[in-house]
């Protein structure tokens, strides 16, 4: 035993799989710690706030301390905030009308490209465009003119006894406030989904949730698929006949056909996680119980079994002690498979609405389903549906190079 075992931690593929779930499993320990709230509860009224970290500007405008800073790009990056791609794409396309070479023109640096509007746009200027387009230049020069020349900002505030607004502060472009003087800060590492949730908040409970699924539907799976293998590959004759029928018969339906036909006859409010597990198990045996009455079938003639049927052992103990250690190396990568499996399976669910209910906890192919439902991905907010992809495909992939690695420990034919 501590030989397989210093040889499975020994396994690369085997630790390089347990250290991405390791590392999944530390961050939905950890990010609930420091975010702590329910996952399905709204921290923003909006849709799909990016990712970042977002201070209250309130407290901002009323810190104590404020610091005044001389940066130089400051005002090029305030403009830059505000101007948009269009705006600045059709900045070049002036000047390039101009005259100015195409290369001396890029819109990628905001502060070089101001300067060489404000040195050469000249709406009187006879350009070869349309009237329309020369009234859209002016436009365009008076709002850059506006970001260009900021004026102080004067907060005002009624006053108590009389009512009449008396100026409290005045704020101007160089005022900076330090972050950890600020009251409400919160991060958002992935922003907000379509509900305003936070989203790594809501993605360690989701992938939790359905680690949970793929475990209990796993080793129900794993359970039956043993069971009847091991009788029907050791009994043989009627019993295996009727095993195998229901087997193949399981084998000809598809199980996400099953899936789906149960989901929907169980009914939104009935689907628990715990609920969605079980049918998933199953209905996803039927692998692992073909495989396992194979193995069966290779041990109940070798000399050991043999010689515990001359000892009259009953059928249980010669399960136990003769057949089901031989192939318990088996069994436990059947049962990784399962779990990778039934995670995919809830995801595949979820997405087509017949996951588990909404309000109770939230789970991968759930956060995949709301992203989809409310176009996240028309909307530009990738964090809403690619970090949920990568955690799906991170999942699977750990728990196979795991498996794999519980290959080549126990396949001396891989080894070698």
């Amino acid at each position: 035993m501590k030989n397989t075992l210093r040889k499975t931690l020994r396994s690369p593929r085997f630790l390089t799989g347990l250290i991405i779930y390791a590392l999944l499993l530390l961050t939905m320990i950890l990010y609930p710690l420091l975010a702590p709230g329910s996952p399905l509860d709204s921290v923003g009224l909006g849709t799909f706030f990016k990712p970042g970290t977002y201070v209250s500007l309130y407290d901002s405008v009323g810190a104590e301390k404020v610091y005044t800073l001389k940066l130089d790009d400051a005002a090029a990056k305030r403009v830059a905030s505000k101007l948009s791609a269009d705006d600045l794409a059709s900045m070049k396309e002036w000047l390039i009308l101009f005259g100015m070479p195409d290369e001396a023109v890029d819109t990628g640096n905001t502060q070089v490209l101001l300067r060489l509007w404000w040195n050469n746009y000249d709406e009187t200027v006879r350009l070869e465009m349309t009237s329309a387009k020369r009234k859209f230049y002016v436009r365009l020069n008076e709002k850059v003119r506006g970001l260009l020349n900021s004026e102080n900002l004067v907060i005002m505030q009624p006053n108590p006894d009389t009512g009449a607004l008396e100026e409290k502060m005045t704020v101007t472009d160089s005022d900076y406030v330090n972050v950890d003087d600020i009251a409400n800060v919160r991060v958002l590492p992935l922003g907000t989904d379509n509900f305003g949730r936070d989203v790594l908040g809501e993605l360690a409970s989701a992938a939790a949730t359905s680690m949970g699924i793929g475990l209990i539907a796993g080793v129900i799976a794993t359970l039956i698929g043993l069971l009847l293998g091991l009788l029907g590959g050791y009994l043989g004759g009627l019993v295996d006949d009727i095993i195998m029928f229901f087997t193949n018969l399981f084998t000809i339906i598809p199980s996400i056909v099953l899936l789906i036909l149960i989901s929907y006859s169980i009914g939104q409010e009935q689907r628990g996680a715990t609920t969605v597990a079980i049918v998933i198990g199953l209905t996803s045996w039927v692998w692992t119980a073909r495989s396992v009455r194979a193995q069966v079938i290779s041990l109940r003639t070798r000399d050991h079994v043999n010689l515990s049927k001359l000892s009259g052992h009953s059928l249980v103990r010669i399960i136990m002690t003769d057949i089901l250690p031989y192939i318990a190396s088996f069994v436990v990568m059947a049962l990784i498979l399962q779990i990778s499996s039934a995670i995919l399976a809830e995801a595949q669910l979820s997405m087509l609405g017949l996951g588990p209910k909404t309000t109770e906890v939230p789970t991968l192919g759930l956060m995949m389903n709301w992203a989809m439902l409310y176009s996240a991905h028309l909307n530009g907010a990738w964090w809403a549906y690619y970090p949920v992809i990568l955690t799906i495909a991170l999942i699977y992939f750990a728990l196979n190079l795991m498996n794999t690695g519980l290959d080549q420990v126990f396949n001396p034919q891989l080894r070698s």
